[in-house]
């Protein structure tokens, strides 16, 4: 396996192999390119956007800044609305359904660092290269989703379908279909139903 097929695996990866060096340095540049774009200039983001999110279906917008690890395990449905601040460092695939939201400030984080110190830190090739191993979980997010304000998703968690994930939240576990889910860590608060709709609104 070539060590993009083991990070994307969820396996023991070394991320300073030369290919992935190469795809990172590529999203990062993107990333910059697109934060730094004016949102009056729809062409040049839409060219920047096809390049760095390719499996982004129609209707994504991303306010912007952005910062993206590889941008090609990303994929995103329609309708996708993104605030300030988004980061998602996908390491391993990233799903997100139709129709979802995401506040400023969002972190959407796969990347896995070993418990041990022994194993966690950074070490030396023969030819002085540093690096060291690291490993990754995906993450989905269903249709419908709206995640508030500065919450960060770790890898391996699945949110259902229609979930509101309240502001500062810390999601490590799955969050069940049409969940009102808050807190660090984040647990189920309620369900959502028809006693939350607004009047006036069909």
């Amino acid at each position: 396996m070539t060590e993009f097929e083991k990070m994307t695996a969820g396996k023991v990866y070394d991320p300073s192999d030369s290919e992935l060096v190469k795809m990172r340095t590529e999203a990062h540049v993107l990333s910059a390119n697109y934060s730094a774009s004016l949102e009056t200039d729809a062409k040049k983001r839409a060219k920047i956007l096809k390049k760095l999110l390719p499996n982004a279906a129609e209707g994504a917008y991303l306010q912007g800044p952005v910062y993206f690890d590889y941008g090609v395990n990303i994929k995103v449905g329609k309708n996708f609305y993104a605030n300030f601040n988004l980061t998602i460092l996908d390491c391993c695939p990233v799903e997100i359904g139709d129709d979802v939201f995401i506040g400023c400030g969002v972190s959407l984080l796969t990347p896995v660092h070993p418990m041990r110190w022994q194993q966690r830190n950074a070490r030396k090739k023969d030819d002085g290269t540093v690096f060291d191993y690291e490993y990754a979980k995906p993450i989905k997010i269903g249709n419908n989703c709206w995640l508030a304000g500065n919450v960060t998703v770790i890898g391996g968690v699945t949110i259902g379908d229609g979930c509101v994930i309240g502001a500062g939240s810390v999601v490590t576990r799955d969050i069940p279909p049409n969940s009102f889910a808050a807190g660090n860590p984040c647990r189920v608060i309620r369900k959502i139903n028809e006693k939350d709709n607004l009047d006036g609104i069909d």
